[in-house]
């Protein structure tokens, strides 16, 4: 079978520099991408002073918002919590998630991170897809951690012979956790396969420098991947969008 995905940072569902609130936007061009799946990153989950602030923000959690009535699977991993609201990671599916869990990956107190991983049942496949959407730190000493701990649950919770797609945003300029991912595990990425050799320019979005966001793959092979940046993406994040349309092999 084919399969698209996507991941996406929202910035929370504000522009650039937090100038306007866009999350009917984000809504919208999210759906013209047509993801099987989709990653996504900086989702609330709820945040009173924004629905006090904005007459038209969601009644519910951001990221059934966003999955709705075309993403009828969700899963939502709540990292960061404040007085206020919260916010996390976010997976929407079209097919049936049949595992979640959220593992709080934070490096220190000051910034909370988390992996969310989740099992997908594909049709007709004999095992389940494991997908891991991850957000890491700014920090390298962080960032190697969480790394760890990506490649310490893979090992022991996902059967080495099923697929799987790691996808998110790393904040990783130098790469070092692509060389480990390689090494360790052996999964690829998608755009290193398709576009020659490098991971994607992905931030800022109006004119993607810095290689921040990443798919990894176990299991597919990779038919076409694609950066949504400029008009009007830049308008929505400060991330460029992600896609790739991949072959389960």
């Amino acid at each position: 079978m084919t399969l698209r995905i996507a991941t996406y940072n929202v910035h929370k569902g504000f522009s650039q520099f937090n100038r306007r609130m866009v999350v009917h936007e984000l809504r919208s061009h999210l759906r013209l991408i047509d993801a099987d799946i989709v990653f996504l990153q900086e989702v609330h989950g709820s945040n009173t002073r924004h629905a006090a602030r904005f007459g038209d923000w969601p009644d519910e959690p951001q990221y059934e918002f966003l999955a709705d009535q075309v993403w009828p699977e969700f899963a939502y991993g709540r990292n960061a919590v404040y007085d206020h609201g919260d916010h996390g990671n976010a997976l929407l599916s079209r097919y049936p998630i049949v595992s979640a869990q959220n593992q709080d990956v934070s490096g220190h107190r000051f910034e909370s991170r988390g992996l969310l991983h989740c099992a997908i049942a594909l049709p007709g496949a004999a095992q389940a897809l494991h997908c891991f959407c991850v957000h890491l730190a700014l920090g390298e000493r962080s960032r190697q951690m969480q790394i760890g701990a990506v490649i310490e649950r893979i090992r022991s919770e996902v059967p080495p012979d099923a697929p799987l797609i790691l996808a998110g945003d790393f904040n990783d300029w130098r790469n070092r956790a692509g060389h480990r991912l390689q090494h360790e595990l052996g999964l690829r990425e998608a755009f290193r396969d398709i576009k020659g050799g490098r991971p994607a320019r992905s931030f800022p979005a109006l004119f993607p420098m810095l290689r921040l966001d990443r798919i990894y793959l176990r299991g597919f092979e990779v038919q076409a991947a694609e950066v949504h940046h400029g008009h009007p993406w830049s308008r929505i994040s400060d991330h460029a969008a992600l896609s790739a349309q991949l072959r389960l092999g």
